[in-house]
């Protein structure tokens, strides 16, 4: 069994050739006694005609099935005139088969295996993943995960860093998300947390005098899962030593050019825009702001100090913002397309959701009556309000305002693309860096700070001052790279001087000494044994190849994916441990006892 070409190999060069082809059956075909099918391996299809002649094909060909497994030997002929297929690679020539050998005979699959697959049920496909990957756009997600994977590991090589792989079997440390905890069966009691990423062990590789490391790591955290979420997924994890921002910016940007000149032939111009978190939060009402399309917030706070409009002129006295955008062109929106509206604004903390509408001439809203004619004026001309436009509006603080309407804005932007509109073609890429986070920020739940994105993050220089008085105010050397609305990554340059590190634990997090020792010790100690200044980013593998393979959710880039529920319905994962198991690891099951 040794097949001469891949299916989508043959061209009409080869035509007079034998050939010899192994696949699946693609579909089947009876022309009036004439026999065709389509053959498929991962590579693509060729026609195969049976020789008419031949009694023991003619006989074979009633039993053969769709994605059954057979190899074909035949002679390469040339198709003519309307024969020829130029949708198909190999659309000018065909297979004329000798003889057919069924390696294995397939069942009826439980669901079509074309384009009409999409209209399944998930679940269903995610329980037979094996016949839903034989599909050719999903084997093309999976070739184009290679290709780039490819290229990440070829453009670190070329700059000199070293992939290395760190533990999968970590220890807990719950200041992140939710971890999964493995016991384990030697140190009876205790357990191991699978990585949430690598954070720790890169940084002790900066200490070691690695100065460049990369990973494809894989990583994991228990939480709701969601299109861009999965319980295990890999990211491009990175690490250098003797480094600052722009260094950061630089090498990202160059690995981001070769990918997308890898795998889509396409040339992106570097380098990125630069933006503050509090100037994306601003304009757009987010931190991962998607620049293909306008409709930008504008503050209004200023305007309403001193307004009748209680709801507005109170949120201003009280320290919060007015802020509002303009959606041109959509006035016409339904009363279920504004409750819609109003029911996300609401999610999101807000009472309610305040809009003007420009009808016909005249403004509409339940508002108006509480606006004067100068605060109408005002919003008219910055706004540039027209016939057809409507404004919406959030009032409180600072930040929730912005979240209300960044949601909002999004939600605009469906609606209009639902008219005709196009704002967000998948193929306009907006490449991004949203900088100068706040290090810090208050848990009023918890009554202290926590870290923005994590405890290990260095404060800019200027704001160092501040860490004691106004730890609100430091801004953290963190750095996003964001594409289209979606955040592809994100790092830092890191606190690398033990008392530093030490002191943002215990002082601004206010973690007690004991459990910092106990979590932290072993990397305060490595930082007294001279460690570099460094920092690092991790970008989102599987979120950067749904991009650039245009696939809404990252499950679909991801060769066996887990359901919302975070299970593996082909093979029924999670299951249930035996009682040997859980008595050898010193575990008893609540949900038994129960």
């Amino acid at each position: 069994m040794k097949r001469s070409h891949h299916c989508n190999q043959l061209r009409k060069e080869n035509a007079g050739s034998p050939a010899i082809l192994i696949g699946w059956i693609d579909s089947l075909r009876d022309h009036g006694g004439v026999f065709f099918l389509d053959l498929r391996d991962r590579e693509g299809k060729t026609q195969v005609v049976l020789d008419p002649e031949n009694k023991e094909l003619s006989e074979l060909f009633p039993r053969l099935k769709p994605e059954s497994v057979i190899e074909v030997s035949g002679e390469v002929r040339k198709r003519e005139g309307s024969t020829i297929n130029p949708s198909l690679d190999t659309g000018e020539i065909e297979v004329f088969a000798s003889s057919i050998i069924v390696h294995n005979q397939s069942k009826t699959p439980p669901f079509p295996l074309d384009e009409s697959a999409d209209k399944v049920g998930e679940d269903l496909r995610l329980t037979y993943r094996y016949l839903d990957l034989r599909r050719p756009p999903n084997l093309q997600a999976l070739k184009l995960r290679h290709e780039a994977s490819m290229a990440v590991r070829t453009f670190f090589d070329e700059q000199g860093f070293l992939e290395i792989e760190t533990p999968v079997l970590f220890k807990s440390t719950p200041e992140g998300a939710r971890e999964f905890l493995a016991p384990s069966r030697l140190n009876p009691g205790k357990f191991y947390a699978l990585p949430q990423s690598p954070q720790q062990y890169k940084q002790m590789l900066m200490v070691a005098g690695v100065e460049k490391y990369y990973q494809l790591a894989r990583c994991f955290r228990d939480e709701d899962l969601r299109a861009d979420r999965q319980p295990e997924f890999t990211q491009i994890d990175i690490e250098m030593s003797f480094i600052d921002r722009e260094d950061m910016y630089a090498l990202i940007e160059g690995l981001l050019k070769e990918v997308w000149s890898k795998t889509l032939a396409i040339e992106i111009e570097t380098p990125f825009l630069r933006m503050p978190f509090e100037e994306a939060m601003n304009r757009f009402g987010s931190d991962k702001p998607d620049l293909r399309f306008g409709l930008e917030i504008q503050d209004f706070s200023e305007d309403f100090r001193d307004s009748d409009f209680k709801v507005f002129g109170g949120a201003v006295s009280a320290g919060g913002a007015v802020k509002a955008f303009n959606a041109k062109g959509l006035a016409d929106l339904t009363q279920g397309e504004l409750k819609h509206l109003e029911e996300t604004a609401k999610s999101l903390g807000a009472k309610g959701l305040a809009f003007i509408k420009s009808e016909e001439g005249e403004w509409k809203s339940p508002i108006l009556k509480f606006l004067s004619d100068e605060e109408k004026e005002t919003l008219k001309n910055r706004l540039a309000v027209e016939d057809g436009d409507i404004v919406f509006f959030a009032a409180g603080p600072w930040e929730s305002s912005c979240n209300i309407l960044g949601r909002t804005r999004l939600e605009a932007a469906t609606l209009l693309e639902k008219r005709g509109q196009v704002l967000r073609d998948p193929r306009d890429w907006k490449f991004l860096w949203v900088v100068d986070f706040p290090l810090m920020t208050h848990d009023e739940e918890e009554g202290r700070y926590v870290a923005s994105h994590h405890p290990f993050t260095a404060p800019l220089e200027e704001d160092i001052t501040l860490l004691e008085t106004e730890p609100k105010k430091v801004r953290g050397q963190h750095y996003d790279i964001v594409l289209n609305g979606v955040e592809l990554g994100g790092g830092s340059i890191r606190i690398h001087q033990p008392d530093l590190q030490k002191k943002v634990f215990e002082e601004i997090l206010q973690i007690p000494p004991e459990v910092v020792e106990s979590r932290f010790g072993y990397m305060l100690e490595a930082f007294t044994y001279g460690a570099p200044p460094h920092g690092g980013i991790a970008l989102g593998l599987d979120r950067m190849v749904a991009i650039l393979a245009g696939r809404e959710s990252i499950r679909d880039v991801i060769a066996f994916p887990k359901t919302q529920k975070g299970q593996d319905l082909m093979t029924d994962s999670p299951g249930s441990a035996s009682e040997k198991q859980l008595r050898d690891l010193s575990i008893k099951s609540l949900e038994e006892e129960a």
